[in-house]
């Protein structure tokens, strides 16, 4: 390639210059495209913590945000336990983890079964986490799973019978965290004890909630809607149980040491984010694509987005005073409403939640004592046609061999 160049300077010779109007032009163009950038980019975490040793749970780890942010934690020596929809044992999930692995040099990096569309799934998990004497280690929870129905889509229930944003997003994480509060409070007190929550600032837009019942109903229901209205009961609940654990009299006397932060990543380049700006269409991922140096323009990576998950995760100054703090690129800011700290309605939201964990659960519990008793019944009927079917493979054997002996005989 240069040798073509320098014939073309040798032969030809240098070519004219642009004059100096077209430069500054050009100039200007490339300082605003990165000014822009640098504004979508965000802040860097720049606090680092020791991690090691230290056993973290993560929601959503596989992809996005999450996953950034638990290979960031794993490179710093974490042990991870990622809760993941698929199981175990699944093909892709294992290589993810084996990446995961070589990337970040840390092999304590494990996976844990646990569909947040299901409340069964969750209490199966929990219970089988708090069911351990003495209680296991657990030095942070970070909650960065949540789906979002894309606009001029229909509403989605889940198997349970439940709206899905409001299942997914804020209903899992109370079910997950009321189970394991005692194993949270049951830590030593030298230990800092961090929960961190996705946050967003969607909720800003939320119709007010009473009781939490209206995510139920029907009528009136959008996309945004639904899903702003799941993280406007995310951030009461969180308060609430902040509160909850600071009411907790340790045995040893001493001060709570679990706190409850809400992290905004703003707006990153996440598959949610990539459904949501493509309205789960195939002609919307086209024009995606086409249009996709605008996202790299005006989002952030989901690296970039990690970097208040990591702030919240190793900030010194975040483990001492009081919990339930909001963090924005890198630094903590005031909530825009002021109901997220009403205990009134938290109180609401918190006993309807309750009423309706209690009701899907013992529906659920008959259904599936139900569908137990059809298998049993089942395979009661299939049995003596088994039996009979063995039998006559006997017999029918049995015919065989006389008749090779008769034969042999003669």
């Amino acid at each position: 390639m240069p040798l073509p160049i320098i014939a073309e300077f040798l032969w030809n010779g240098i070519p004219s210059f642009p004059n100096g109007w077209t430069i500054l032009k050009v100039v200007l163009a490339i300082a605003v495209v990165a000014l822009i950038k640098w504004s979508s980019t965000g802040a860097s975490n720049t606090s680092e913590r020791q991690m090691h040793g230290k056993i973290v749970m993560i929601t959503g780890g596989t992809s996005g945000i999450g996953a950034a942010t638990a290979l960031n934690l794993a490179e710093r020596g974490a042990q991870l336990v990622l809760l993941v929809h698929q199981s175990p044992k699944d093909i892709f999930l294992v290589d993810y983890i084996e990446d995961l692995r070589e990337r970040s040099g840390n092999e304590l990096i494990y996976a844990e079964q646990v569909d947040l569309s299901s409340l069964y799934s969750i209490r199966q998990f929990a219970t089988k986490w708090i069911d351990n004497a003495p209680p296991r280690r657990l030095d942070m929870i970070i909650l960065c799973g949540s789906t979002l129905t894309p606009p001029g889509k229909p509403r989605v229930l889940t198997d349970e019978g439940i709206e899905e944003t409001w299942m997914v997003n804020y209903l899992a994480n109370f079910h997950l965290l009321s189970i394991l509060s005692p194993a949270i409070r049951a830590q030593p007190p030298d230990r800092d004890i961090r929960i961190i929550f996705a946050h967003c600032s969607s909720y800003i837009r939320s119709p007010p909630i009473e009781d939490g019942s209206e995510a139920m109903k029907k009528k009136e229901w959008t996309p945004s809607k639904a899903y702003a209205r799941s993280k406007l009961a995310l951030t009461i609940f969180g308060q609430a149980f902040q509160k909850h654990l600071d009411a907790y009299k340790r045995p040893d006397g001493l001060p709570m040491n679990a706190r409850v932060i809400f992290v905004d990543p703003g707006y990153s380049r996440t598959p949610g984010m990539r459904r949501w700006l493509t309205r789960g269409t195939l002609w919307g991922l086209g024009v995606y694509l086409i249009l996709w140096q605008n996202a790299w323009l005006f989002l952030k990576s989901p690296e970039g987005g990690a970097q208040s998950f990591l702030y919240a995760a190793m900030e010194a100054t975040l483990g001492r005073g009081a919990g339930g703090k909001i963090i924005k690129e890198c630094q903590e800011v005031n909530y825009a409403r002021t109901d997220v700290k009403d205990e009134k309605i938290a109180k609401n939201l918190w006993e309807n939640s309750e009423k309706l964990i209690e009701r899907v659960e013992r529906e659920e519990a008959v259904k599936r004592a139900l569908q137990k008793k059809e298998k049993e019944e089942l395979g009661k009927s299939q049995a003596p046609l088994v039996q009979a079917s063995a039998t006559s493979t006997t017999d029918s054997g049995t015919d065989s061999k006389k008749s090779r002996k008769q034969k042999k005989g003669k």
